[in-house]
């Protein structure tokens, strides 16, 4: 048992048993392995990587190093261009992802509510749900045009299918008990969605949500890849085509660190809650 800190100092209860003691000591050992060993490859792997292209062993001009990418980094971030590029990206991603959480609450709770709906646009939804988003991007770009709204339509179409349909089968698997208890006692359908069905089912809309917020930077970047003019999907593909390879390295090396961001800050809100 901890008790609360005083003068800057954790005081231990005297109740902690000992094998309480040896497995917080065993615990907390392990953890510092495991971080030491995913210290160890990270740098491991980036070290390896510029001792190569530095060797010849791997042609810089075409793999790039974590020299010179970093380097084109620092020259971008001179004048600001790097994060323009950074800002619009990020924008169009939460744009998507808030709206990928919305639509999907709203639909699935549309087909909680009635059952005949759902079983009507199930089939429909499994279907658009399994189709490659990708081929739909094409089609965005005509109707809506070499602009934001398609790639965040594009992003919006990755996640939002698997969305509703995760939240509807969390929804209608609540407990029965629970269910006839509120009924019992004069509650409502409305009483049964705010008082049941939505906060016991609030660990599996955050869950959806660190799914989601990684599905609406991939929906991004495919939309990037296709109509936009600024982004880190349009470096990945401009840098490509122009042969800038130490862009196109730089901004997977971003997006990897953006992604990596977003899912720790959604799993700090998660623990938020839980607590």
């Amino acid at each position: 048992m901890i008790l609360p800190k005083k003068n800057n100092k954790t005081q231990v209860s005297p109740t902690v048993s000992f094998a309480q003691q040896e497995f917080l000591r065993n615990y907390y050992a392990k953890q510092r392995k495991i971080r030491t060993c995913q210290f160890i490859i990270f740098f491991g792997f980036i070290g390896l990587w510029e001792l190569c292209t530095r060797a010849k062993l791997l042609n810089p001009f075409i793999f790039s190093s974590p020299s010179r990418f970093i380097t084109c980094f620092i020259d971008m971030a001179k004048d600001g261009t790097i994060f323009y590029h950074i800002g619009v990206t990020l924008a169009e991603t939460f744009i998507s992802f808030f709206l990928v959480i919305a639509i999907g609450l709203i639909v699935a709770v549309i087909l909680w509510w009635n059952n005949s709906i759902a079983k009507v646009l199930e089939p429909y939804l499994v279907i658009l749900n399994s189709l490659p988003k990708t081929a739909l991007a094409p089609v965005f770009i005509v109707w809506l045009g070499n602009n934001m709204k398609t790639i965040i339509v594009a992003a919006v179409s990755v996640a939002v299918f698997g969305t509703i349909i995760t939240l509807y089968t969390d929804f209608v698997t609540v407990e029965e008990d629970k269910i006839k208890l509120i009924t019992t006692l004069g509650g409502t359908k409305k009483d049964v969605l705010f008082k049941v069905v939505l906060p016991g089912n609030l660990p599996s809309i955050i869950s959806v949500m660190k799914v989601n917020i990684g599905l609406s930077l991939v929906g991004v970047i495919i939309g990037e890849f296709l109509a936009s003019k600024a982004g880190l999907g349009y470096l990945i593909i401009y840098g490509s085509q122009v042969f800038k390879l130490d862009w196109v390295i730089m901004s997977v090396v971003l997006l990897c660190i953006m992604a990596t961001a977003l899912y720790k800050l959604l799993t700090f809100i998660e623990k938020r809650v839980q607590r």
